[in-house]
């Protein structure tokens, strides 16, 4: 019997899911920190800031997406030595890295225009740098190797990698707080220093990360250049005949609320939680103990990511997705109705106890919620086969625009439900100092914090009905392929 030579080997894999961990941290670093940073920057500027940080952002956001089927052409009609997706990780390290250290650095404006302006250009050309690496990187898990099974290992290897990622930002922040009380002592340095150098820590591991893809990594699949130029009513042609992207794409803004967590951690954390002790010190769940509360629910996603791959293989994309969407929704306005029935003296509404709570909860949700990390990066990269196998013609750049597109509207319709939901809560940083959240905001903020994330699941599993590729579509295209 003949043995089958591994094209792409787990150290490989490895060593993609290490580029995408590098990725992650930089728009990890932002979801967390970007209007955190504003609030605590320039809230006594301007006490708007929250509000007017979540419109720029929604913006910035918008006007990056019709940049990505520009980018996507872009790179698939580049023609450059090592490959097609290759090339730019390096091209795109360092903007991009620039961009994220330069959002933290604290400037003392005195003008609210200048403020604003600065923020918008800023957050403008982030988002479109955050493109230029992320297309590519996800873009070549396609081609990394010719076999689906290879392609899976080193999605669900991403897939980790991008969960550790997403959390790993708070932990900088408390560890540079720590070693910042300790050299200076408590409360002797700024707010915008442990930013500064938390994101200088972000910045050099981040660029090492992602720089190993395009060092170790190399294209196993052939792919030819297009000469097309793809105008945003060509994609949108393009999602109109290719109905299993379109899946995708609706997957993402119907499932937006699903990252909404990281976008109101700081907020919802002030609102359920506010400050802990532990040990005998006491701890800020808006500052340095911002990722605690998250932690159970970093362990448990990372091995829903483990366990999902395996399930699916079982079940297949369709029925996994499906599952796992109805469980979230379960789960989550389990949670939410629970919270809700508290009464207001409840010691499960502030402190030690909430905090107990809120890692029951996330523990509990993560689970099922990991699903859409992997799914749709594994349906996007077997589409890429798809096309080729009834078209003759491979688009991973336009097929991962779309991906990159769809992740990109999603999130930013998240930043504006999510703090416009907290924002209507009544929440502010004056309520926080004083102590006393009223229950209200709170059944709000658990809303905004779990039960969204259910309600939007629940609604995104709904297009999944419609998709056609199963296992016994794969074995005929890939049989057809690899003649």
């Amino acid at each position: 019997m003949e043995t089958k030579k591994e094209i792409l080997t787990k150290k490989y894999a490895l060593i993609y899911a290490l580029g995408i961990f590098g990725v992650q941290l930089f728009i990890g670093f932002m979801n967390s920190f970007q209007t955190e940073f504003y609030n605590k920057m320039y809230s006594a500027f301007d006490s708007n800031i929250i509000y007017a940080s979540a419109i720029i952002i929604f913006i910035a956001k918008l006007i990056s997406c019709f940049g990505d089927p520009l980018i996507g052409a872009l790179i698939d009609k580049s023609n450059l030595k090592g490959g097609k997706m290759r090339p730019w990780v390096l091209r795109s390290a360092f903007p991009l890295a620039f961009l994220t250290t330069l959002i933290f650095i604290y400037i003392p404006f005195s003008n609210k225009i200048l403020l604003y302006v600065y923020i918008t250009v800023t957050t403008i050309l982030w988002n479109i740098s955050m493109s230029f690496a992320d297309i590519p990187s996800q873009g070549m898990l396609s081609l990394l190797s010719p076999d689906a099974e290879e392609r899976n290992v080193a999605a669900g290897f991403s897939n980790i990698g991008k969960s550790i990622a997403l959390v790993s930002p708070g932990i900088f922040v408390t560890i540079v707080m720590m070693v910042l009380t300790a050299m200076k002592g408590e409360g002797n340095y700024p707010d915008s220093e442990y930013y500064l150098v938390s994101v200088l820590l972000v910045l050099v591991l981040g660029t090492i990360c992602y720089l190993l893809m395009y060092f170790k990594n190399k294209e196993a699949v052939p792919s030819s250049n297009s000469s097309s130029t793809i105008s945003m009513s060509e994609m949108v042609k393009e999602l109109k005949q290719n109905k299993m992207i379109l899946i995708v794409f609706l997957i993402y803004i119907l499932g937006f609320a699903r990252g909404i967590a990281s976008i109101v951690l700081a907020q919802a954390n002030g609102a359920l939680i506010g400050k802990i002790d532990i040990f005998g010190l006491t701890m800020d769940t808006t500052a340095d103990a911002i990722w605690l509360p998250g932690l159970p629910g970093g362990i448990m996603g990372m091995i829903g990511l483990c366990i999902v791959p395996i399930v699916n293989k079982k079940l297949g994309e369709k029925k996994t997705y499906i599952y796992f969407s109805i469980g979230t929704f379960i789960i989550t306005m389990g949670c939410s109705i629970f919270y809700w029935c508290l009464p207001a003296d409840s010691p499960l509404r502030y402190g030690n106890p909430a905090l107990i709570m809120i890692m029951i909860m996330q523990f509990i949700g993560a689970f099922t919620m990991s699903v859409n990390s992997y799914i749709p990066l594994v349906m996007t990269a077997d589409i890429v086969d798809y096309e080729y196998w009834k078209t003759g013609k491979r688009k991973e750049g336009v097929n991962f625009a779309i991906l990159s597109m769809a992740i990109k509207l999603s999130n930013a319709i998240c930043v504006v439900a999510g703090l416009l939901l907290v924002a209507a809560s009544g929440y502010t940083q004056v309520v926080y100092e004083t102590g006393h959240i009223p229950v209200k905001m709170q059944n709000i903020a658990i809303f905004a914090y779990v039960g969204f994330i259910g309600v939007s699941a629940l609604l995104s599993a709904i297009p999944m009905l419609f998709y056609k590729i199963d296992f016994k579509t794969k074995e005929e295209m890939h049989k057809a392929i690899n003649e």
